[in-house]
Parts: structure tokens; sequence; C-alpha cells
């Protein structure tokens, strides 16, 4: 097993390039919280097989004298703890960087770890909801409701599964808005900070703007304009379970696939747009994707679309 210590098992020398490179991922890189943890996971994996392989706490000494063999034996401990080709791929991401930090800074060099190859990934193609099943859902909420919710329960819920599919958000985005941001009266457009803090800005629909309004109306709590948007039954920031929940109850309701969740409402919100005739560049930006290939994957998806009904339709498909 190679289970996470509850701290950096490092000798000084090693811990205080520790402390500053997660400095570094936080000050210069200016990555997501949620990416910083991560990596930090994925290096105290490893520094803790290290100690245990060299019988105590790793240090500068150590990693200078590491093979490519070395970490290849830790991604095949981890690979035998069940862990997936693509969290050992983002360990990998991790540890490359952090040696890249420590050959940079001038504490070290090693690059034993660029001779390892990243695992191959499972070719993962976005399953969307179909139109008629996304504009349900996003109409109405009140199928996934526990019986007896509110009224303005039911209005929140409506309203970010209707911003979800409308704007294409992840779900942390939307839910991470504060109500001076509410696309309500004549702003329209929404100024979004995404995934390694890229910054975009996304059309809201008028029936957003309609469903938030609506549950603005309704929500009993005194709202503050630099706290949380969307607020639980005990007037906090509404937990991403709760909308997730929302939709395991509507899978069940409306007999949709196990892929129907909430960020699938996203993948929706970009296959649909693709189908109708957007640019595929055009897409990117509402998405916030870095990359063009990142967005080119939902062709494949729009491809296989086409093939269906070719394969329905055609006399000489059967």
């Amino acid at each position: 097993m190679t289970s996470a210590p509850t701290d950096f098992i490092a000798k000084g020398d090693l811990a205080r390039a520790v402390e500053a490179w997660l400095v570094y991922l936080a000050s210069e890189r200016q990555l997501a919280d949620k990416t910083r943890e991560a990596y930090t996971r994925d290096l105290k994996y490893f520094l803790g097989f290290l100690a245990r392989h060299h019988g105590g706490p790793a240090s500068l000494k150590v990693l200078k004298k590491l093979t490519p063999r070395d970490f290849r034996s830790f991604l095949a401990a981890r690979r035998n703890d069940g862990v997936s080709s693509r969290s050992l791929a983002r360990t990998l991401s991790a540890l490359r960087m952090f040696f890249r930090f420590l050959d940079r800074r001038g504490i070290l060099k090693n690059d034993a770890v660029t001779a390892v190859q990243t695992p191959k990934l499972p070719h993962g193609v976005p399953k969307p909801i179909g139109v008629e099943a996304a504009l349900s859902i996003s109409d109405d909420a009140s199928a996934g409701a526990h019986v007896n919710s509110p009224e303005w329960v039911l209005a929140r819920d409506s309203a970010v599964l209707t911003l979800l599919y409308g704007s294409g958000l992840r779900i942390s985005e939307a839910l991470g808005l504060n109500l001076d941001e509410a696309p309500t009266g004549r702003r329209d457009v929404l100024r979004i900070t995404g995934k390694g803090n890229k910054e975009r800005v996304v059309p809201v629909l008028p029936v957003a703007s309609k469903a938030i309004k609506r549950y603005l109306d309704l929500c009993p709590y005194s709202l503050s304009p630099d706290g949380p948007l969307f607020v639980g039954v005990k007037g906090k920031r509404l937990s991403p379970r709760i909308i997730q929940l929302v939709m395991e109850r509507l899978r069940g309701a409306m007999g949709l696939p196990e892929t129907a969740t909430p960020h699938a409402l996203r993948h929706s919100f970009a296959t649909h747009l693709l189908g109708h005739g957007a640019d595929l560049r055009e897409i990117q930006e509402l998405l916030g994707h870095s990359s063009l290939s990142t967005t080119q994957i939902y062709t494949e998806v729009d491809t296989a679309r086409l093939l269906n009904i070719y394969d329905e339709a055609h006399p000489r498909a059967r």
C-alpha cells in the first residue's frame, strides 16, 4: 500500500524545498486550490514511498540519486492500489513540475523523471444529455426535489440547472457566484474565472436571468452583495453535492443514464451549440478551454450523433 503520510516525510533541506514549491504553486503559477491540493497529495505519496524504501525521511541527497526505475516503481505501487491512469498521469505531472522547480531554483538537478512515460489515458468522449431532456431539466427541477421542498428551493435548483446548461458553467463556477454578480436586470453576461485562473465572459440567456430573479424573489434569506448568490436551507453557500443529488433524482424520474450529471449539462451546452452551427473556437472561448484540442473532442460527439442518424435513416444501413 502507498497510503499517504499525515505530513511530508522529508528531512529539513527537502522539507524547506517543498514549502518553497507550495508557495510557488500558489503565488507564481496561481494554480486552482483543488489542483494545488492534488499536487500536494501526490508529492506526499511519493515522499512516503521513498521513506519506506530508504528506511527514513527523504532528503535532497536521496532525490538526486533517483533513477527512472524508482519513479516507475512508485507509479506501479500506486496502480496496485487501484489508482487510475488519469490520476497517475497527474501525479507524474506534479513530480515533473517539482523537479523542474528544484532545477530552476538551483537546489538540485535530476532529469530522471522526464524519462518516465506518461500512462496512456482512456479516450473518453463526453456524454451530453439530449436537447429535449436538457430543456426539461432546466425548465423544471421539481422532479428532483425532496418531498415537501419549499418553493424557493425548487426555484433555486431550477435557476442553477438553467445556468449550467444555458451558459456552460462548471458547477463550482455557478455556485461560486456572489449576489453582486447575479445576471439580473440589464446584466446579460457573466465574467467567470475558471481553471488556472483563466477569465472568460459568457452570455446569460433571458430564461436563466428570469429563473435567477424568481429564486431571489422567493429566497427567505437576506443575502449580502458580497455573499453567495445560491444558498442552502441554512443560508450558507450551496454545496455542489445538493445539485448532484437533485440530478440523481431527476435521472430516476426521467429515466436518464448515470452519465446525466451536472457536468453533463456543460457537455450538452457545447455539443448542442456545435450541432446548431457554432464555431469551434467560439465554443472554446465560452467553455474557457486553454487549448482548442480540448474543445475538439465535442466534434467526435457530434460525428457519433450523425453516424447514428445515418445508421437509422439510410435504407442500405440495415
